[in-house]
């Protein structure tokens, strides 16, 4: 029997289905069609001088701690560091607006947040100098350990923030991540799940042009990273990732927003990495001294410095302390880097499970026997 030939086939007319409605407007979700910026712009005037300072002196600090940073690769005191020259305005302002209580899950690039958030310079660099694990307590600082593998850290910040939000702690997790993070399923995992339970989490996406050599246009074809935001239900912000108060403003009023019930905002800062992705990389291959000049015009330090000593907020004295500061940290560091690390083989083993198991036990045993061997050697 055919379709026409079924009883009252012939007066058959399909039911529409009901008028879709989208759950929520998109409109108030998407971004600005340009950076949100302040320096230039008189806004500058609605910001408290002494956070303007505060910022100034904090990224003078930064440039300085990326140098001797990138100098003690060259010395063998690193084993590798990621710059952040040319991004610092972005991690200045993340650590800044943070809370004590609040959490910063940061990425391999960003140890000046971790530096601006309260962390010893010279812990920061414990991972990168090849030392035992995370090199700091994050429990005590409140700083996830520097992450690696790209994007890893985001869910591990939802996770975080959605328990508080059940405890009923007042606590706002920040989450850092590059452009080439974007691209890894676990930003969408994190994304999707902060805005279905409406987590107390900024997620910061620090927009520096590639992905190590792959460029942003090789990975999306989206208008902006922050209009991904409306695809999972979240509010998107775009801001200038060199203009240290814009940045500092945009992520207040997301994390003021999550911290009052108001769900997650994807945040995205463009940017621009001025040194090479790490010692390692020859950034050269994928790009030329004409495009690095350009952003060199749009520094950060540079930028904010001028319209302060412009409006009579920052004078030479000023300039100069903060500089000072800078070279004083640096050389700290340096001391404290010079050392030689006191290893501790054992840690490889006792810092794994809490009860070892037999083959690491085995492990353990055969290492401390070839290291006795070998003092056994040398008083032969």
């Amino acid at each position: 029997m055919t379709v026409q030939e079924l009883p009252g086939a012939a007066s058959y007319r399909p039911t529409p289905p009901p008028a879709w409605k989208p759950r929520t407007d998109p409109a108030p979700l998407l971004p600005d069609p340009e950076p949100y910026r302040v320096l230039g712009t008189g806004a500058v005037d609605g910001f408290a001088p002494e956070l303007l300072r505060r910022l100034h002196a904090e990224l003078v600090r930064g440039r300085r701690y990326n140098a001797q940073a990138t100098a003690l690769t060259k010395q063998g005191r690193l084993a590798v560091y990621p710059s952040s020259t040319g991004q610092e305005a972005c991690q200045v302002a993340a650590a800044l607006v943070l809370e004590e209580r609040d959490w910063l899950f940061p990425s391999y690039r960003d140890t000046l947040a971790a530096v601006v958030r309260g962390l010893d310079p010279a812990a920061a660099l414990t991972l990168l100098r090849g030392d035992w694990h995370t090199g700091y307590d994050p429990r005590e600082h409140r700083i996830a350990p520097l992450c690696t593998p790209l994007a890893t850290q985001l869910p591990h910040a939802v996770g975080l923030a959605h328990a508080a939000r059940l405890k009923g702690d007042d606590v706002v997790a920040l989450a850092l991540v590059g452009d080439g993070g974007t691209s890894e399923g676990d930003f969408h995992e994190a994304l999707n799940f902060a805005a279905v339970w409406q987590a107390p989490v900024v997620f910061l996406v620090q927009n520096n042009g590639f992905a190590i050599s792959v460029p942003l246009a090789k990975q999306t074809a989206a208008p902006s990273l922050a209009h991904k935001a409306v695809g999972y239900g979240m509010p998107g912000r775009l801001v200038d990732g060199n203009d240290a108060p814009a940045v500092h403003q945009v992520l207040g009023e997301a994390m003021a927003r999550a911290r009052r019930g108001g769900g997650p905002t994807l945040v995205e800062a463009v940017t621009y990495r001025i040194d090479a992705h790490t010692n390692a990389d020859d950034a050269t291959r994928y790009r030329g001294d004409t495009e690095v000049a350009a952003w060199r015009d749009h520094d950060p330090v540079r930028i904010l410095e001028r319209e302060l000593t412009g409006r009579g907020l920052l004078d030479e004295a000023g300039i100069r302390a903060a500089a000072e500061e800078a070279e004083a940290m640096a050389a700290r560091l340096r001391e404290r880097m010079n050392a030689d690390a006191v290893l501790v083989p054992d840690d490889l083993f006792t810092q794994v499970y809490a009860e070892p198991t037999p083959q690491l036990r085995a492990q353990a045993e055969q290492l401390r026997a070839e290291l006795a061997a070998e003092v056994e050697g040398d008083t032969r």
